[in-house]
């Protein structure tokens, strides 16, 4: 097949508990990336569109499913406040972009295989 129209594959990925419930993803990980980009959850949620309850909601769900934290918050006060990832947040984000970039790989080069290559053969 000579691929008319330069057709693609794409996925999506997430991590899931055992009951099905999201641990973490692309949204999450735009979460966690807006947070160390501007140093609070405030500022994280107004750069996403989001609201401060609804950021808070998803770390929280995913800081109770891994029974560990993902932020360093530091209350409010004369410098004010902020949050910081936590060694694990920094990790997660980077694995599962990792994740991301190695899945996207292997369905383009399985696309390739058996429906750009292989509808030809």
């Amino acid at each position: 097949m000579d691929n008319p129209g330069k057709l693609s594959v794409k996925s999506k990925i997430w991590i899931e508990d055992e009951s099905g419930k999201v641990v973490f993803g692309a949204g999450r990980l735009r979460i966690l990336s807006a947070v160390e980009e501007h140093g609070s959850i405030l500022a994280a949620a107004k750069a996403l569109g989001m609201s401060y309850r609804a950021v808070w909601g998803k770390i929280k769900a995913t800081e109770e499913r891994l029974g560990r934290e993902l932020l360093i918050k530091k209350t409010g006060g004369a410098k004010g406040g902020g949050s910081e990832l936590t060694p694990l947040g920094r990790a997660l984000a980077e694995r599962f972009r990792k994740l991301q970039k190695m899945s996207e790989t292997a369905a383009d080069e399985l696309f390739q295989d058996l429906f750009v290559k292989g509808l030809d053969a």
